[in-house]
């Protein structure tokens, strides 16, 4: 996958405007220590937009950037008026185009907000936030006109405007700045009853020589503000999404944050101001004259010059560029330090906690522990996610066809819901993002049978994860499943599709291979087959056209068919790549004519040897991709997001492909268990020892290790008897006596852990009574020494590994 260069910016905030019309006496760009604003011009200039859009374009090739965040801020944005904006959107949408996905967004106060400008944002695709801080006695106490006239009436009735069904998807959400002085239930019920798609609640900027006020010298008055408005909104069910509180519970799950002020994220924001200059972070104009200033402009210098300023460099460096009391605090990981411009103190500079330390450890620890407190549910056999049944043939290591088909269809529920999600990431401006979205609505009512068949590609959940990770952006994605969709259910509609790296993706189906430079294609169903155009030139396939046919830039995803199992070998999906090795590229006919043929023995293998793996296998395996191994053998990988693929590399023997085949399934039921059920405590951060591996396994890697080697223990159980030649017979048994003694000793590692749940307990418990039924099987005297000496050894050298690393 692509993957930007470390580090980037992607965040960039275009000052339009330096002046506003309201005289807010908290704002930090005309009230606090900076007053660069002075020296400014009021708008921005038709010059510096091209020359921004360019810069931004140039740093966005550079580094890959699927998608770039641009706000048009202020002063008041909307002073700049309609022309300006447009002009704004417009050279950056044609920098942008062919190199990243553009989310374009506004931040106004939204008094001069009207119909005006909504349709002119419905037309450029511009999201907008409004900054409004609760009911009308708290907006007044600081938002109001030079006058001291009120801004309330006004923003509320820009609110209304935004919530109208035309201009909804407008909506951004609601910035509130916290004032302690202000009732938060009153606050918070007033923001909550217009409607908002979030709420973001932002600490008043202050340093350690300017400290926020604290009335009654109260210790942490803005936790307490914000855990009166955590309660309310714990208890409603969380009805909004609210980014402060959002960004701490996704930290204490070891996530990312979802604002710059909580979290270790490198900083990755930059300012333009209205006269061309770089700045830093808005917020440093809180501690002195002239802090965010870079000394930098769009003409003479580039985005990658502005990433090595000392003041950039210093917010890139995680946990290292935080002071050493912030470095060992508890809740380091989730707080970050706070915002960066909130350290400041004359003498040390930003060496220092954040001005809000007290707060921020009482509001991490106060909802981690309430979080903690609320005992997670243990679902009784009726409330279980999965079928009673379904849940104690899996623990048992196995699982037939109608149980694993039950597991693919709680899969494909879930790709379902990524790809909703996704489309909440097509930014207004992304027109083709749009037009594919709009396709698979209607794909969704006429065929969705063909659709759902193509959402179940396994790699469609990578892609979806990689969009919603920002890693991706959506427009491609979109349209290759919409194409994929048109093309199984023979719809005669064209659809216009991006190309990867000169190459058409048609998820499940194969890819088609063009040169001439093109940057998309255009994909037509028809009777006889489809048809691609690029550039000037097309390509018409036939449906039933050979694997290795007339069209050799054609590369169709072979299919094995064997008796009740058709199994795709995907050597064409660009991104497939998400195993733990390197894929191969496209296989040679005499290579897949191989893998068929190693294909025929594994199957019939485990059909007649395994036959309790065999229609799960069947029922739920939809593909292998092939690895390269290089010089390794018995290479195999499963991925916990692609459910129904295994990766791997073609072994010496269709006896050993059966092995692997069961042993990466065993990963993939266990991935899709852990969808619908938590089997062990996440937060649990000890080691553990494997029998198989050298080094010590999380509690989760320990697991799903266990469970595969249940179908690893069993193939060596059986091959013990049906292997041909005596040798052969006996280095299963060995193998078989191995592993059946190191499973055990597994199971035993991880139900005295402590760390599995209820259920975790009854899965891994059915677990070890499979394997403890084959312990009293007979073997030889030989392969019993063989084994516990391999055990003896392993453990010791473990051992004396673990302990010299310490």
């Amino acid at each position: 996958m692509d993957r930007p260069i470390q580090p980037a910016l992607s965040q960039f905030v275009l000052k339009v405007h330096s002046r506003c019309d309201l005289a807010c006496d908290h704002c930090y760009v005309y009230e606090h220590a900076d007053t660069s604003w002075r020296g400014r011009p009021r708008a921005v200039s038709e010059d510096i937009l091209a020359q921004v859009a360019d810069r931004i374009a140039e740093h966005a090739r550079r580094h890959q950037l699927p998608t770039v965040h641009v706000v048009l801020h202020g002063g008041e944005p909307l002073l700049a008026g309609p022309d300006r904006i447009r002009r704004a959107a417009e050279e950056l949408q044609r920098a942008l185009h062919t190199v990243s996905a553009l989310d374009l967004r506004m931040h106004t106060n939204g008094v001069l907000l009207d119909e005006k400008f909504c349709e002119l944002f419905l037309e450029l695709g511009i999201k907008v936030g409004v900054s409004l801080d609760g009911d009308k006695v708290s907006n007044d106490r600081h938002r109001r006109y030079a006058d001291g006239r009120s801004s309330h009436a006004k923003v509320i009735r820009a609110v209304e405007l935004l919530n109208r069904p035309r201009y909804r998807r407008l909506f951004a959400g609601l910035l509130c700045t916290i004032d302690v002085e202000n009732d938060p239930v009153a606050v918070y019920d007033a923001l909550v009853a217009l409607s908002p798609p979030r709420i973001d609640f932002l600490l008043p900027h202050a340093t350690w020589d300017t400290p926020p006020p604290r009335p009654g010298g109260a210790a942490t008055p803005y936790a307490d503000w914000l855990d009166a408005i955590y309660r309310r909104w714990d208890a409603a069910g969380r009805p909004v999404p609210v980014r402060i509180f959002d960004s701490v519970l996704r930290t204490l799950r070891g996530e990312s944050s979802l604002t710059e002020s909580l979290g270790l994220a490198p900083a990755d924001l930059v300012v333009i101001e209205t006269d061309g200059t770089f700045e830093q972070a808005d917020s440093l104009k809180t501690a002195y004259d002239g802090a965010p200033a870079t000394g930098m402009d769009v003409f003479t210098h580039s985005l990658d010059d502005v990433l090595q300023h000392p003041g950039m460099l210093a917010r890139q460096q995680g946990i290292g560029q935080l002071c050493a009391q912030c470095r060992s605090c508890p809740v380091v990981q989730s707080c970050g330090g706070g915002l960066y411009a909130h350290r400041y103190r004359t003498g040390n500079e930003f060496d220092n906690p954040s001005v809000f330390c007290p707060d921020l450890l009482a509001l991490v620890t106060t909802i981690r522990d309430r979080e903690a407190a609320v005992p997670a549910p243990t679902p009784t056999s009726a409330e279980l996610p999965l079928d009673q049944g379904d849940f104690d043939a899996l623990a048992a290591g196995f699982g037939g066809a109608d149980t694993v088909a039950r597991l693919a269809a709680a899969q494909l529920e879930i790709n379902q819901e990524l790809l909703a999600a996704v489309s909440e990431r097509i930014a207004l401006s992304d027109r083709e993002g749009a037009r594919a979205w709009e396709l698979l609505t209607d794909l969704d009512a006429e065929v969705p049978a063909e659709l759902d068949a193509v959402l179940a590609h396994p790699y469609t959940r990578p892609w979806a994860l990689s969009v919603l990770e920002g890693r991706a952006a959506p427009a491609g994605g979109l349209a290759e499943i919409a194409a994929a969709t048109v093309l199984r259910a023979r719809l005669g509609r064209s659809v216009t599709v991006p190309l990867r790296g000169g190459a058409l993706r048609l998820p499940g189906l194969g890819s088609v291979r063009l040169d001439g430079g093109a940057e998309d294609a255009e994909v037509t169903a028809g009777a006889d087959g489809f048809t691609v155009r690029a550039g000037s030139g097309r390509l018409d396939i036939g449906w039933h056209e050979g694997l290795d046919g007339p069209t050799p830039r054609w590369h169709p995803v072979r299919l094995f068919e064997g008796e009740g199992w058709s199994v795709a070998i995907e050597d064409t999906d660009p991104l497939r790549d998400c195993h733990k090795w390197p894929v191969s590229g496209r296989l040679a006919a005499d290579e897949a004519k191989l893998w068929a043929e190693d294909l025929t023995g594994a199957w019939s293998l485990i059909r007649h040897e395994l036959p309790a793996y065999a229609d799960g296998v069947a029922a739920g395996l939809r593909l292998i991709t092939p690895l390269h191994a290089q010089e390794r053998s018995n290479v195999s990988a499963a991925c916990k997001e692609a459910w129904g693929a295994i990766g791997a590399a073609r072994p010496s023997s269709p006896d050993l492909l059966a092995l692997l085949i069961v042993h990466e399934f065993q990963h993939v039921k266990l991935a899709a268990v852990l969808d619908a059920v938590d089997l062990y405590d996440t937060a649990d951060r000890n080691l553990y020892y494997a029998p198989w591996r050298d080094d010590p396994r999380p509690i989760g890697g320990l697991l799903q290790g266990t469970y595969a080697h249940i179908a690893v223990t069993d193939f060596w159980r059986v091959r013990r008897r049906t292997a041909e030649g005596t040798s052969e017979r006996g280095a299963a048994e060995a193998q078989f006596a191995r592993w059946r003694q190191q499973t055990a000793e597994a199971v035993e590692e991880l139900l005295g852990s402590g760390t599995l749940t209820d259920l975790g307990q009854r899965f891994v418990g059915r677990m070890g009574h499979t394997v403890r039924g084959w312990l009293d099987e007979p073997v030889s005297g030989a392969a019993l020494t063989a084994a516990a000496g391999s055990a003896k050894r392993h453990r010791a050298e473990w051992k004396a590994r673990v302990e010299a690393s310490r």
